[in-house]
């Protein structure tokens, strides 16, 4: 019995372990995360915007409901091990996405709360007839950073990791 419930545990935290969709801390390992990271929580103590929380499994993925992301890169300067790279700052993979469907200012609502708070400038309104406002995202100009998701009362903007347009070759 001992067995098969070791045998169960270990298969769960494996499941557990593993999320493609986390948003990891910028800095993060493209693959390995789980094995490199100790789940130590020094990269939450030095997030100055405090968004960085953990998984199920213990692991740090940022609340990005809570606030944008400075990409500071605090927390993989103060991470012991090599799941979060000062170096890896800068390859930030996510970019935002904006479901028109849910959003309010596309639905005849008058809100650019996203676009207010994109430093970057990466969200614009154009004006359509009927006094609406359709959302335009600059995917070259957008980092990431998720400020826009955070102040989206409406759940529009979601975060994604766009596929590269230069696919590695593993050799």
């Amino acid at each position: 019995m001992s067995q098969m419930t070791s045998r169960r545990a270990f298969l769960s935290a494996r499941a557990l372990r593993e999320d493609p969709d986390a948003i990891r801390p910028p800095g993060a390992v493209a693959t390995g995360f789980s094995d490199l990271c100790t789940r130590c929580e020094d990269c939450a103590a030095a997030c100055p915007e405090d968004i960085i929380t953990f998984d199920d499994a213990g692991f740090p993925v940022l609340d990005l409901s809570a606030g944008g992301c400075t990409l500071c890169g605090d927390c993989a300067d103060i991470c012991p091990t090599p799941a979060l790279l000062s170096e890896r700052v800068a390859e930030w993979p996510w970019r935002a996405r904006i479901d028109d469907a849910s959003c309010l200012s596309t639905n005849g609502v008058s809100c650019r709360l996203c676009q207010g708070n994109c430093e970057q400038d990466a969200i614009r309104f154009r004006l359509q007839l009927g006094g609406r406002a359709e959302p335009a995202l600059e995917t070259e100009t957008c980092i990431g950073c998720g400020s826009c998701s955070a102040a989206c009362p409406a759940g529009a903007i979601v975060m994604h990791r766009p596929a590269p347009l230069h696919p590695e070759v593993n050799q």
